[in-house]
């Protein structure tokens, strides 16, 4: 639960109305820039979402005179508004003040321009808000693609991310895997706290991947684009040598990603396996840009 106190505390928010309404829970994770409602067309206002005045919405404020500027205002200072930030440390009307502490909206002031708000604020909502699950598997970052493999234990995940990471990809999370959907289409990967940049390798024991191959070798999160299974390869199993169909999908937190099974038994380079499968993921996903290319 993420309160609008929390922010205040994180962000160094300067409170100038509606105290009483601080302990209000935030649940939505995009922002609002009422522009559009302030100039009348309320059909798309979303009262549950963070309210954003910069510039232009203050700007268009006050060429309202001051009862239109009043009604204006208490058309989208709604109680169900959480609060409203205005960005640069701008002057507020008078009535905008008025509004917030009767309605216990916590008003709100930073220094920050509406860019820099967005792009701090919408990181940590995401971080706090967005749906989430976690998954047994290995993320690494292989030619700038966001691989997720998962298997039973004992089939050697941590063994192909090591010998991809030693080829020049990168570890984001092993052994526990933080999934995050961020919007509609992306899922986000990351490594929880205590096991950030560790590997695990059965024989060698715990792994700290930044000291062994340097900073350049992890990265703290990355965009799920596709899953590697690993399974136990069945002797009387009958594999195809040639693989024409597109990849299945699996569906984590409502978003279908990519994925193809890797039977696995001795002799077998997983780690070059995973490489191919990548590439000819990216082929079948028909992008402008091989991932050679941008390395």
């Amino acid at each position: 639960m993420l309160t609008v106190n929390q922010l205040v505390e994180k962000f160094k928010f300067e409170v100038l109305a509606g105290h009483v309404g601080l302990d209000k829970v935030i649940t939505e994770y995009s922002l609002k820039r009422p522009s559009a409602e302030l100039a009348g067309y309320l059909e798309h206002l979303t009262p549950q979402r963070i309210q954003v005045y910069g510039r232009t919405e203050l700007g268009l404020i006050q060429q309202f005179n001051d009862s239109v500027r009043r009604s204006k205002l208490a058309q989208v200072m709604i109680a169900e508004v959480p609060c409203v930030i205005v960005t640069r440390g701008l002057t507020i009307p008078l009535e905008f003040i008025e509004l917030a502490s009767e309605r216990k909206i916590p008003l709100l002031t930073t220094p920050h321009t509406t860019t820099q708000l967005f792009y701090v604020l919408i990181r940590h909502l995401i971080n706090n808000l967005a749906p989430s699950t976690a998954v047994q598997g290995v993320l690494v970052d292989v030619y700038g693609v966001g691989v997720l493999i998962t298997g039973e234990r004992g089939l050697g995940k941590s063994e192909a991310a090591l010998e991809l990471i030693k080829s020049g990809h990168l570890l984001v999370a092993a052994d526990v895997v933080k999934v995050r959907r961020v919007d509609e289409e992306r899922l986000l990967g990351t490594a929880p706290k205590k096991i950030r940049h560790l590997l695990e390798v059965r024989g060698l024991g715990v792994l700290d991947v930044t000291t062994l191959f340097g900073a350049g070798s992890v990265r703290d999160e990355k965009v799920i684009n596709f899953m590697v299974h690993l399974e136990e390869w069945q002797q009387h199993e009958i594999y195809d040598r040639i693989v024409i169909d597109p990849p299945k999908t699996q569906e984590i937190l409502g978003i279908s990603v990519p994925e193809i099974s890797i039977p696995v038994r001795p002799g077998r380079n997983l780690a070059t396996l995973i490489e191919v499968s990548v590439i000819q993921n990216w082929n079948y996903r028909g992008q402008a840009t091989h991932p050679f290319r941008d390395m």
